[in-house]
């Protein structure tokens, strides 16, 4: 039968297929011998061992159309980053850098800011412009009022998603009312191995309905974009893209270069200043090396 890894603890791993529930595996020794470890969201071909105690052996890992390092996934069609519009106030930096990991990685990803309910209507404006207009979709929830909620199901359905945000933004909130009974799942795997609870938190992957997946990971509070390079920057700002080839000079930094589309747009208003500031500061930081204001950033 065929599943999809959801959590990987000590050498085990537990495997969803869909109207089955949930099976405890290991993976074959072949799997070590090539080098080869089963990534939560892998989907797995499994032997079945006992059906009456839900165990099995992984025998075959099915083709990846993607691996991320950063958390340790596979097959993500895209990510879900959730910041607060207030309370904490959105950290934009730390939101454009991991657009821009994303962007990097080329998986697409949809924005959701929660706790709609603590800023006014002016500013949940100003963020859909300013997001929106590069081309994101920008979802507005409240975990406390359940505003949203519908919306974000819809953007799962059929997908396998990344979970993403900082530390105090209602993530953990907004998973459990996509699926009240996650928290529950997770306990009873726990509990099942006696492994998981007081160790070091593992990226999960939790089914929502359907063939809609989140894979929650947690929390960040930094990112430092190792391995791009500054010239490739540019290419990671979706918003730069209607003006690049149009520049006076021909690989156009979009920094200090006079005839630059980039800033005409900017000055013109079609390049959001917030944003346009960040990759200015990213830039720089690839170009020497240096951590500029590595999690801390602009509110704007």
């Amino acid at each position: 039968m065929q599943g999809k890894i959801i959590k990987g603890i000590a050498g085990f791993y537990y495997v969803h297929v869909e109207g089955a529930g949930v099976f405890e595996c290991k993976a074959k020794g072949i799997f070590r011998k090539e080098k080869i470890k089963p990534l939560v969201g892998d989907n797995v071909e499994v032997a079945l061992i006992s059906q009456a105690e839900k165990t099995g052996n992984i025998v075959q890992i099915l083709k990846r159309k993607n691996q991320l390092a950063r958390p340790a996934v596979a097959n993500i069609d895209q990510a879900l980053v959730i910041f607060a519009a207030d309370k904490p106030k959105p950290n934009f930096n730390l939101l454009n850098r991991f657009l821009v990991l994303m962007e990097q990685q080329q998986v697409g990803t949809v924005i959701c800011f929660n706790k709609q309910d603590l800023v006014n209507p002016g500013e949940l404006s100003r963020l859909q412009e300013i997001y929106g207009g590069c081309g994101y979709q920008v979802i507005f929830a409240s975990a406390k009022d359940g505003e949203g909620i519908g919306e974000i199901h819809k953007a799962l359905e059929g997908k396998t998603t990344t979970v993403a945000g900082p530390s105090g933004v209602g993530k953990s909130s907004l998973i459990n009312l996509l699926q009240p009974e996650a928290g529950m799942e997770v306990g009873d795997i726990s509990e099942k191995i006696a492994r998981g609870k007081h160790t070091t938190r593992h990226s999960q992957l939790i089914h929502i309905q359907g063939q809609a997946y989140i894979v929650d990971t947690p929390g960040f509070s930094s990112i430092y974009l190792s391995g791009i390079g500054q010239q490739e920057l540019k290419l990671y700002f979706r918003e730069f893209q209607p003006f690049e080839g149009s520049c006076r000079f021909q690989g156009c930094s979009h920094i200090h270069e006079p005839g630059c589309s980039v800033k005409q747009a900017l000055e013109e208003g079609k390049v959001s200043p917030m944003r346009y500031g960040d990759y200015a500061l990213l830039y720089e930081e690839l170009k020497h090396g240096k951590k500029y204001g590595r999690g801390m950033g602009k509110e704007a």
